[in-house]
């Protein structure tokens, strides 16, 4: 994914002025008055020079007249420079930043909501149960198949239906459903569902649902069975334990009563979930754990345990495009030893369980998880990997091709800006030189991969310098008169004057080595992130 969709907004005209995204109106109008002393074309007397300056005098009255200005200011912090760009009106009406500001929220979501109803979200799952033992005793391998699928479709502001359906064929018998829900949104806190299922579970039933306070909600569920008249109350609490965890207690009274107590939490890194199920006439426990390797793979291990089930569960996933997940699982238990592979897209999920045996053989037990274990990683290393490599190698090779004539201009017009400061930034150097002070002696910006590669490019190749460009000049004229270096955090660099971004769509970062009171520091940090030198922790 590139950067530029990933990342924050880049908010480059309060790097053009240096000044953080938090920063007053004084602050704004001092930053300007500096800059606009460094490029105001009247203090150059060369025709060169004087050009070069009227161009780079042009982006920082941009930057004042946008920041300065504090309804364009807040559409820029927003909608960034195409928000100014698209010809919004904002009218008489939309005098106080407090009115734009609820405007502007409420185009949003005006957007949001008719991208919302101008389509259907479906979902499916096709499941195939193979096995192994009864394709040997020569009965075909095919155990059965099920079907299942669902439309979502907000219909109006309020209302919400969904419509599936399911068809499972076991063996020699099978059976199917449909089913359809209506959701109806009473208030900003609480709603009712409607609720009808036909075929194999007939019912009716209704739920509500209220939001009892900020981290709590509460859900009553009423359901008839229309086969055998039946009828099932459930009561549902959960509780929001943390910013990444929540728990919940459900009641069921009915022909099978019983109480689940169920605990999940999920961050950037893992996924675990928990549940304890007691009931009339059974018990279980469940338990699973997925673990983050990366951005595209994950492991996973789960367990079940209880009066109608005993069985362990690992395996592992990886992302082979931005919207399909290939998993495969291992399972052992009482009821055999299965091999699992999952293929999920968008909503999607094509699974296939494949029975290998009714029988609990350690021998055969062990061959069956670590054969296609060091198959799995046999073919990550000789195939899929050395393929993703090459693939993202040709994407960034067509992408610097693409981009390459944005990026000459980019640099040329950053070396222009750094003729600018070039004098000031030497003055200042030598300044610090004489007081044993803070002393930028290289300072490179660019792909985060070519800095890793050349360990912050001490020694800058053909092939690295085109990924990154010098700001040590930049870097000294940013040093103020006490020694010290600050750069803010929420700032996309490339837009500090004299930087460029000479690499589109990849990650960036900063590598700067500098010296201090007789000793040498360096330090390597990401394109949004703060930068504060002298610091001790950058000690070489």
């Amino acid at each position: 994914m590139k950067e530029e969709e990933a990342g924050p907004p880049k908010r480059e005209l309060y790097a053009v002025l240096q000044v953080s995204p938090e920063a007053t109106d004084e602050e704004i109008r001092k930053a300007y008055r500096h800059w606009a002393q460094v490029y105001h074309p009247d203090k150059y007397q060369d025709l060169h020079m004087k050009e070069i300056a009227t161009q780079n005098f042009q982006r920082i009255c941009e930057a004042y007249e946008i920041l300065s200005d504090e309804n364009k200011r807040q559409i820029y912090d927003i909608y960034g420079m195409e928000g100014l760009t698209s010809g919004l009106e904002l009218g008489p009406k939309l005098n106080k930043p407090e009115e734009l500001k609820e405007e502007l929220e409420r185009l949003r979501r005006k957007k949001e909501q008719e991208k919302m109803e101008a389509h259907f979200q479906p979902s499916g799952t096709i499941l195939a149960n193979l096995s192994l033992p009864q394709f040997l005793d020569g009965d075909g391998i095919m155990r059965g198949m099920a079907m299942s699928s669902e439309i979502h479709s907000q219909i109006s502001k309020q209302n919400t239906i969904a419509i599936g359906g399911n068809l499972e064929v076991q063996e020699n018998s099978g059976g199917s459903a449909a089913s359809a829900v209506l959701r109806h949104q009473l208030s900003s806190v609480s709603s009712v569902e409607f609720m009808a299922s036909a075929g194999l579970r007939a019912l009716i039933g209704v739920q509500t649902t209220r939001h009892l306070s900020l981290h709590s909600t509460a859900t009553i569920a009423i359901a008839k069975s229309l086969g055998d008249g039946s009828i099932n109350l459930s009561n549902t609490w959960t509780r929001q334990l943390s910013e990444t965890a929540n728990g919940n207690i459900q009641l069921l009274l009915g022909p099978e009563s019983s109480i689940t107590v169920g605990w999940q939490k999920k961050d950037e890194k893992m996924s675990a979930a928990g549940e304890l199920k007691i009931g009339t006439s059974s018990f279980g426990a469940s338990a699973h754990y997925t673990h983050r390797f990366s951005s595209v793979s994950h492991g996973r291990i789960a367990g079940r345990f209880g009066s109608t089930a005993l069985e362990i569960e690992v395996g592992g996933g990886r992302k082979i495009s931005n919207f399909g997940t290939v998993r495969t699982l291992y399972t052992i238990g009482i009821q055999g030893i299965f091999w699992k592979f999952e293929f999920h897209r968008g909503r999607q999920k094509f699974i296939i369980p494949i029975l290998l045996s009714t029988h609990l053989n350690l021998s055969f037990a062990t061959g069956a998880f670590l054969i296609p274990t060091s198959l799995y990683f046999l073919l990550k290393k000789f195939v899929v990997k050395p393929y993703y490599l090459q693939r993202e190698k040709k994407a960034a090779l067509e992408n610097k091709e693409k981009t390459s004539a944005q990026v000459r201009e980019a640099r040329a017009a950053a070396e222009k800006a750094q003729q600018l400061l070039q004098n000031v930034a030497s003055r200042k150097r030598t300044r610090q030189v004489e007081r044993n002070g803070l002393v930028i002696t290289k300072a490179v910006y660019g792909s985060g991969k070519a800095l890793k590669k050349g360990e912050g490019l001490r020694e800058v190749n053909d092939e690295s310098a085109s990924e990154v460009i010098d700001v040590t000049v930049p870097l000294n004229f940013l040093v103020n008169d006490v020694g010290q270096l600050k750069l803010h955090e929420g700032v996309k660099k490339s837009g500090i004057m004299g930087f460029c971004d000479p690499c589109p769509g990849e990650p960036k970062q900063l590598y700067v080595e500098y010296t201090c009171d007789g000793q040498t520091f360096e330090v390597v940090v990401d394109d949004y992130a703060e930068l504060l030198i002298p610091q001790g922790s950058h000690r070489v």
